[in-house]
């Protein structure tokens, strides 16, 4: 672990000026620096640094942070990779302290594993190209037009037909049959050891270094199943990882965007067409942390899977992910009985970039979809429509893609727009961990007609502005209680901005953002420090109690919306038990804003 006293040194010794300037041109602009943002594509400057914070923020793709960010971030290091490459530019020395004995028995433990899968890959690879048990693979890929470069790119191999292939290798090579089981790749039966692998076509699951964690093998007769993969193990889990990422990353990053395919031999089509920018589950749908992992290095993702009714479930659940994370996300679709291998042999490969260019957004894909199977000619289809529709509508957080889908919804289905608005708000669902907060407070228009709700991440991130902006709002704040005042997403940034004690002219901004666990915490907070511009020389005691009071109203507005929910369920039930749980929080909260 590198002492936080050092990390500090860093940061002092360096600009962020300077090391963001040897990536990309910057020129001065009032109190910051700007210049085209390197982690998307613009042609007007969007991309911003502040010298006085230390801090960068790109006010197009919403990327920001410290200088040790910033360097992750262009480079695809992690925190350590990071520091020490900027240490050695400040010439300051991080002497890595002594192992404990635990460490070193995990770090010994963590090389054996990395080395078993290592010699496994290589030993299917001989098997494929040397070994006759190899031949029955060898004409499945020639039948495919997987030529030998390809086959060597992804480190294509072969199990052979007997059982114990890589039992005797890992006996010959001294390694521990005990740490090849926890790796999935052998077992113990009654009759000892065996390879869980034989008679396959095998394909490396990678990390994004290249290094082997898993493998995947087909089958090369009519056997079932298919597909079988290595099972999760302390080097994989399925639920992060996706295949072809270290092939892909590059032109991800370059591309910002990433296509993602069901099946490996998809994968294997694009990849010989030249094109790069694709990733594929590994056997399984895709997850919050696929999604989260997609989010670092695409800013938009295309879905390429079969069109059959199992692959459009597939792209649903995607779209439903994607949205919850705000990411953008489109349905390529291909001529119907054609895959990406029989697309590309029959129009190659600029045709099927026509076809990426013509992707339709993933929401209004499940729509077309959805009436296709369910034409809204009755009353009773119109309503299961809105069952379907509902709930992800609500995933959607950009308010003008919200309104321009609300129009087109309620011209679909035949209904107004107000009976849509409170099918939305009259049985609204718990949210999701990742989706947008119910809004909450209100304001008046500018003419002084109706109030209407003010989002409560704009509240929250007020909130935030003054308790950094203004020192003495802390005490007040603490007083009523830091988790009565902010959610669970806005939370660890006030806490951390109280721990670090930020001044009001924003000294300590690296630190803080160091104080900090998640991107998407360090994000926010190079945002709202970059743009806090707006919360000087106001009055900070009338600006908190105006927020103050918008959160109570927004409380009270919920506390109503559950006693009608409560009203309609069993009081034995455990929704009724849940829900009355959040009810009494939000008195309590109710109760500590006054």
């Amino acid at each position: 672990m590198i002492p936080e006293e050092k990390v500090r040194e860093v940061a002092e010794r360096l600009s962020i000026v300077d090391v963001v300037g040897e990536y990309l041109p910057l020129r001065r602009s009032g109190a910051n620096y700007v210049g085209l943002c390197p982690f998307h594509g613009e042609k007007t400057p969007s991309f911003n640094v502040n010298p006085a914070r230390e801090i960068f923020h790109c006010f197009g793709c919403g990327a920001g942070g410290d200088i040790f960010t910033f360097v992750m971030k262009i480079e695809g290091l992690n925190f350590p990779e990071a520091i020490k490459k900027l240490a050695a530019r400040a010439g300051v020395t991080i002497e890595e302290r002594p192992l404990s004995e635990a460490e070193q028995r995990a770090g010994q433990l963590r090389e054996e594993q990395r080395t078993i899968m290592k010699l496994a890959a290589q030993r299917y690879r001989d098997i494929l190209n040397r070994h006759p048990d190899g031949a029955a693979a060898r004409r499945y890929l020639q039948q495919r037009e997987v030529d030998p470069d390809t086959a060597a790119a992804y480190g294509i191999g072969c199990a052979a037909g007997r059982r114990d292939t890589l039992v005797q290798m890992l006996r010959e090579q001294g390694c521990s049959l005990e740490v090849a089981a926890e790796l999935g790749i052998i077992r113990k039966g009654e009759r000892g050891w065996y390879d869980l692998l034989h008679n396959r076509l095998i394909f490396p699951i990678r990390d994004n270094q290249g290094q082997t964690i898993a493998f995947a093998g087909r089958v090369l007769d009519e056997g079932l199943p298919k597909y079988l993969n290595t099972p999760e193990s302390p080097l994989y889990r399925k639920s992060t990882v996706l295949f072809g990422i270290d092939l892909a990353l590059r032109e991800i990053r370059q591309e910002r965007s990433a296509i993602v395919v069901e099946g490996y031999f998809d994968h294997l089509a694009l990849y010989r067409a030249g094109v790069r920018n694709v990733l594929a589950t590994c056997g399984t749908a895709l997850t919050d942390g696929h999604i989260a992992l997609l989010r670092k290095h695409a800013e938009q993702v295309y879905l390429l899977f079969d069109g059959d009714k199992a692959g459009r479930s597939a792209a649903v659940r995607a779209m439903e992910l994607c949205l919850e994370q705000k990411l953008p996300v489109y349905v390529i679709s291909l001529p119907q009985g054609e895959d990406p291998d029989s697309f590309l042999q029959r129009q190659g490969a600029d045709a099927f970039r026509e076809q990426v260019r013509a992707a339709r957004p993933a929401f209004e894909q499940f729509l077309h979809w959805l009436l296709a199977k369910t034409p809204p000619d009755s009353i009773d289809r119109r309503v299961r429509l809105m069952d379907e529709i509902v709930p992800r509508f609500r995933r959607i957080s950009d308010p003008v893609e919200r309104n321009l889908y609300e129009k087109e919804i309620c011209r679909l289905l035949g209904v107004d727009l107000p009976a849509f608005r409170k099918r939305l708000t009259g049985d609204r669902p718990e949210p999701s961990r990742h989706s947008r907060l119910p809004a909450t407070g209100q304001q008046r228009g500018a003419s002084g007609g109706e109030a209407r709700p003010i989002p409560r991440d704009a509240l929250q991130e007020t909130l935030l502005g003054i308790l950094a902006s203004y020192p003495d709002s802390r005490s007040e704040m603490a007083a009523i209680g830091l988790d009565q005042v902010f959610d669970r997403h806005h939370l660890p940034l006030a806490r951390a901005i109280i721990a670090e004690g930020e001044t009001a002219d924003g000294t300590g901004s690296s630190n803080l953002l160091a104080r900090l666990e998640t991107d998407e915490q360090k994000t926010l907070a190079a945002r709202l420090l970059m743009a806090g511009a707006h919360l000087a020389d106001i009055d900070w005691r009338t600006a908190l109690q105006q927020c103050l009071q918008r959160a109570q109203q927004a409380a009270v507005r919920e506390l109503k919306q559950l006693s009608v929910q409560l009203g309609s369920l069993r009081p034995d039930s455990p929704e009724y038990v849940e829900l009355l749980k959040k009810a009494e929080e939000l008195r309590n909260r109710k109760s500590a804003l006054q």
